[in-house]
């Protein structure tokens, strides 16, 4: 098994464990998430090229980033530069966040949020709308055809939404096949963990149109975010190039111009 297979199977022994202890809490969490309105949608947040913008104090990949991350003050200076939508890494041992951010964000923005975690059970996602969560993400690599199935129904029962993550071609049609209505397609190799952006492009080709399509991964610049609007991002998701900027603001503020400048075009 490569070390990135290792890793995932360490993650989801781990999210196991997490998800055991949320059992005692099950019926409750579900009871609240069934009461809450529907999420704010997908389809209106991300049609027409536009950023998520993610938030995360360190990763496996980036090492420490921004440890001194103020959810809240991010939060808001994100939805100040026109994002449609925050990412908020809350797996605590690999990215140093917590459904605690989720919930502070939660109160101080009134635009989609993301819990992107790394989610193997429905209990998990009843878990994501109590705590402020919108949208969560689903990683094909994790999950079997079964578990994707059944959370899936967990994303329709809690009224929230998916984003169904894909690494190639066959993937992505598993996804399609699923019914996934949001595919996000990252480009990093889960063999090397090294980033490609022309990974996008090969997997686009394999989505029909209509399925909103997401770039992930290995974005740099706003002339990154140019390129994968052009190759048919709806939207495009940054993370650790605004977590290194010296102003997290001003670079998001430049990436929210390039994706509508491109979309534009």
């Amino acid at each position: 098994m490569s070390a990135a297979g290792d890793a995932l199977t360490a993650i989801a022994g781990r999210k196991r464990a997490e998800v055991e202890q949320l059992r005692c809490a099950e019926a409750a969490l579900w009871a609240k998430a069934e009461s809450l309105p529907a999420a704010r949608g997908l389809a209106e947040a991300l049609r027409g090229g536009t950023i998520i913008a993610e938030m995360k104090r360190r990763s496996p990949s980036g090492g420490v980033l921004r440890p001194e991350l103020d959810p809240v003050t991010l939060g808001r200076e994100y939805a100040g530069c026109g994002v449609a939508a925050i990412s908020v890494l809350t797996d605590g041992p690999d990215f140093g966040g917590s459904l605690d951010d989720l919930a502070e964000i939660r109160a101080a923005v009134d635009i989609p949020l993301l819990r992107k975690d790394f989610t193997i059970d429905p209990v998990q996602i009843a878990e994501a709308r109590v705590g402020g969560a919108d949208w969560v993400l689903l990683i094909i690599a994790l999950l079997g055809n079964d578990a994707l199935d059944l959370c899936l129904a967990g994303v329709e029962r809690s009224k929230a939404q998916a984003i169904v993550e894909v690494h190639d071609a066959g993937e992505a049609r598993v996804a399609v096949a699923a019914g996934a209505i949001c595919i996000g397609i990252n480009n990093r190799n889960l063999r090397t963990l090294t980033t490609d952006l022309a990974t996008f492009a090969r997997v686009r080709q394999t989505v029909p149109e209509g399925v909103i399509c997401i770039a992930e991964s290995g974005v740099r610049s706003p002339d990154d975010v140019t390129r994968l609007v052009n190759e048919g991002a709806d939207a495009v998701l940054v993370g650790e190039a605004l977590m290194r900027a010296t102003s997290p603001q001003a670079a998001c503020a430049a990436m929210v111009a390039a994706a509508h400048e491109a979309a534009r075009t």
